[in-house]
């Protein structure tokens, strides 16, 4: 029995891969811009890491994590996301000593959760992810927000939309709290088992529940606005504030919760039209957590961050209908003809590449008709022809396949009229 790929993962080939590549090279230009850092973390890190990092009442800590023990008995796990990690490389490498402040941080790559494979959500998926460490600032909210809107701008994606809370400072999340727990302790019973054990753990989780989200208490549940104190009310404002000076639009919603347990003051979404893209809308989600780098050994320091799928957005630019540029053509194709010819189109192919242009030839020992058809296929700009009378005579045909016309090439200027007409390559 042939062995398959395992449920949840995928193989992105060429000709898909090239629209991961577009994507991915507009979140480092992005991120250049912002002056914002590649990252890269381990794929695997300590258990205990995600059990502090992300929380023990979180679904993915309790149930979507790929944990296994190595050969020294040490429990490890595959990265369920991104920020975690991020603030142990902070912490264990010392950033915070460095002179420039904040750290502005992104990484791009494969996370791990053990959940039911759906269209869009994979159990093995590409996350592109911010974090800015050590301001806490309500300006720098406002710019990873305007960052993260930027990227879905530049990639043409219509119909985005910002969603943005508040869950306040510690006094005000603790005053919420108690507010939750007076509400939906009455009837806990009603219920599903994890929201039975959140409620006592941490409450605003019930809130994020999927599968009581229709019960009647959650429509009525007290909103974390009504309970900001006046310092973490200034905060949400000036966020506000600093949004409306640059232009980027959102709307409010008291109900928004975060799913990760480190979440204070600003959260959001990102969301899309759900028309033709099934019922999970939400592209991207962050926000700001003023207590993980404490809790992993660090100093007191704030941040705020994102992170988003690449296989949602990539689903959602397709869904769309985005048009992106990713046709691949080659400048050269060189047809050889004899074995002489096609001795010598192995140095005129090394020659091309190395002036810069892209170039392939025939390796099936193919006829100069089947040749041409591979050249067609690859969309080749341009074909060298080669033979053993144009090898003696110092000379090869060009072809511009787009208007057929073809002329004769001294072999030492080849190169060169090749780099002049395909503006030097690229």
């Amino acid at each position: 029995m042939a062995i398959q790929i395992p449920r949840g993962t995928q193989d992105i080939l060429p000709g898909d891969v090239e629209i991961w590549q577009w994507v991915e090279a507009k979140a480092q230009d992005l991120c250049r811009r912002y002056n914002y850092h590649e990252i890269r973390t381990p794929i695997f890190e300590q258990t205990e890491l995600f059990q502090r990092g992300v929380g023990d009442t979180t679904d993915i800590v309790q149930k979507e994590m790929y944990t296994f023990k190595d050969r020294g008995d040490r429990s490890l796990t595959l990265r369920p996301e991104g920020t975690a990690a991020v603030a142990r490389s902070f912490v264990e490498k010392k950033l915070f000593g460095q002179a420039n402040q904040p750290k502005k941080l992104y990484y791009i790559g494969p996370m791990f959760r053990y959940e039911r494979p759906q269209s869009g959500r994979m159990r093995q998926f590409v996350q592109f992810g911010v974090e800015a460490l050590g301001s806490a600032d309500p300006s720098i909210d406002a710019e990873v927000l305007a960052l993260a809107m930027d990227f879905y701008k530049e990639l043409g994606l219509p119909n985005v939309k910002l969603v943005l809370n508040s869950l306040g400072d510690k006094e005000s999340r603790m005053s919420h709290r108690q507010a939750l727990i007076d509400h939906f302790k009455p009837r806990i019973g009603e219920f599903c088992e994890d929201c039975q054990t959140r409620l006592e753990k941490n409450p605003l989780r019930i809130l994020d529940c999927k599968k009581d989200r229709d019960h009647e208490l959650m429509s009525s549940a007290p909103a974390i606005l009504d309970y900001l104190n006046a310092e973490s009310k200034q905060y949400f404002e000036k966020v506000k504030q600093h949004l409306d000076a640059v232009g980027v639009r959102y709307e409010v919603d008291a109900t928004l919760v975060r799913g990760l347990d480190y979440y204070y003051h600003t959260a959001f979404e990102i969301m899309i039209d759900g028309e033709g893209f099934g019922a999970i809308t939400t592209l991207c989600g962050g926000g700001r957590y003023n207590g993980l780098v404490e809790d992993l050994g660090g100093p007191s320091t704030p941040g705020i961050g994102f992170a988003l799928s690449i296989e949602r957005l990539i689903m959602a630019l397709q869904t769309k209908k985005v048009e992106i540029p990713v046709e691949q053509k080659l400048d050269c194709y060189v047809v050889a003809l004899g074995e002489a010819a096609k001795d010598k189109a192995v140095e005129i192919l090394h020659q091309l590449r190395a002036a810069g242009m892209t170039a392939d030839k025939d390796y099936l020992d193919k006829k100069m008709k089947a040749q041409f058809k591979a050249a067609d296929r690859l969309k080749a700009r341009y074909t060298a022809v080669l033979g053993e009378d144009e090898l003696n005579a110092g000379k090869i045909n060009v072809k511009s396949m787009e208007t057929g016309e073809q002329v004769e090439v001294s072999l030492h200027e080849f190169i060169h009229y090749m780099q002049e007409h395909t503006r030097g390559g690229h």
